[in-house]
């Protein structure tokens, strides 16, 4: 089978998590990714967070699969002229740098589209054009300023971040779908262009339900939130609510049975309107099939909380697991919360190929995520990732066609070593 972007060839100057979220999965669908690196240093990840002294942290092998790494100084008059030759021969150049690098390493898009107009320029920022846009943003900053913090976590509480990267990870998906865009795009125009995706644009988009509810909030309170029922007055802006559910059919998380010892011994519960009389028969209520107060779903509004409490004496009774499975029988949704060790440890995700195997020559094997989204011919092979400037020599070469005299030419020049600290005179 051939890989879905196989004959495409990504310039990757991304680092730590955003950029390297996108072009791992422009990768892993058989992109040909060069990753440009600091001579000595490379991207920071491969040092932070060091389980293993001296071996590239699982923070960088788990984000940099399927990518081929180049060592270049690109101060260095040799860096630039092969930074300039990769441009000629690469589709999309992706980076992550913050506001301004590009133009300042003497790469701005004008002269990026006048050396290859072909060339789709790619960049992750904190902020689109605004009072923001030159900011440095990381993970938790784009959760707060994308909207999730605010609607996330309980509602006398403080706001909270979510444990899912939706700000880094997030982003680089969005991104990752605005270049293959822009690629089909070019096969009709011969024209490359920017795309750019802003870490806040992102968390919104993935936040937009809650900006549904800004709006509806407008018009009156929001029934299917737990403080309607108590009785507490909504304020100007979309409260915290817990674990409601966001899509208007009340949820809550549970305890299961083992819940004293295990912190995941819950399971999340919504009570969908049409299997009500499912739920009944199941938890032992079958009264409140007709009863006037539990009957329709405006009546059960006020009582939610006598009525999960109900429900969990029947959760508790059960582990997360057989709860799960009784209730999957009558189609009521549910959820049991999966630690990490569960997951890693998930059969079926191995089959799949959502959680994988990957064996590193100085780490040994080690579990990683694979490609979340399936291609019937085009299946994810998850590769590992490279060692700093493993491949600079067989890019020098096959790549770009330089003879030995010219790959000699360039390690002499120092373009491909880290930059000499001078002696104070």
């Amino acid at each position: 089978m051939t890989k879905a972007l196989k004959g495409v060839r990504i310039l990757d100057f991304t680092h730590v998590q955003s950029g390297p979220t996108c072009t791992q999965l422009l990768a892993w669908f058989g992109a040909d990714v060069i990753k440009v690196e600091r001579p000595g240093v490379g991207d920071i990840t491969r040092g932070q967070l060091q389980d293993v002294p001296n071996v590239d942290s699982l923070y960088f092998t788990m984000l940099n699969h399927n990518k081929r790494s180049i060592t270049l100084d690109t101060k260095n008059p040799k860096g630039k002229e092969v930074l300039t030759a990769l441009i000629k021969q690469c589709d999309v150049l992706v980076e992550n740098f913050g506001p301004g690098v590009l133009d300042r390493m003497g790469f701005p898009w004008e002269k990026i589209h006048s050396i290859n107009p072909k060339m789709i320029v790619a960049s992750i920022k904190g902020f689109g054009p605004g009072p923001y846009e030159d900011c440095k943003v990381y993970e938790n900053v784009a959760q707060c300023t994308g909207g999730a913090a605010s609607t996330t976590g309980f509602r006398d509480g403080l706001p909270l971040v979510t444990g899912a990267q939706i700000g880094d990870s997030g982003t680089g998906l969005h991104l990752a779908l605005g270049i293959v865009t822009a690629l089909y795009q070019r096969t009709m125009t011969g024209q490359g262009q920017k795309v750019t995706a802003a870490m806040q644009d992102g968390v919104l988009n993935l936040a937009r339900v809650k900006l549904r509810d800004q709006q509806r909030l407008a018009h009156g309170p929001l029934r299917e939130y737990s403080q309607f029922g108590e009785g507490i007055p909504f304020g100007e802006a979309v409260p915290r609510a817990g674990n409601d559910s966001g899509g208007g059919q009340p949820g809550r998380i549970l305890k299961c049975k083992g819940w004293e010892t295990d912190p995941n011994a819950y399971i999340y519960f919504i009570t969908q309107a049409p299997v009500w009389e499912k739920i009944c028969d199941v938890i032992g209520e079958p009264g409140w099939k007709t009863h006037p107060d539990y009957a329709k779903p405006p009546a059960r509004l006020s009582r939610l909380n006598e009525i999960f409490a109900r429900i969990e004496l029947w959760t508790m009774t059960k582990t997360k697991f057989e709860a799960m499975e009784i209730l999957n029988k009558d189609d009521i949704p549910c959820g049991p919360i999966l630690s990490m060790k569960e997951l890693a440890e998930d059969q079926s995700l191995r089959a799949t190929g959502t959680v994988v195997e990957v064996d590193h020559p100085t780490r040994g094997k080690y579990l990683s995520v694979g490609n979340p989204i399936k291609l019937s011919d085009s299946p994810t092979d998850v590769k590992r990732s490279p060692l700093l400037g493993e491949h600079t020599d067989e890019i020098l070469r096959q790549v770009l066609g330089f003879s030995d005299h010219q790959v000699a030419e360039i390690h002499d020049s120092g373009a491909l070593d880290p930059p000499r600290k001078q002696a104070a005179e």
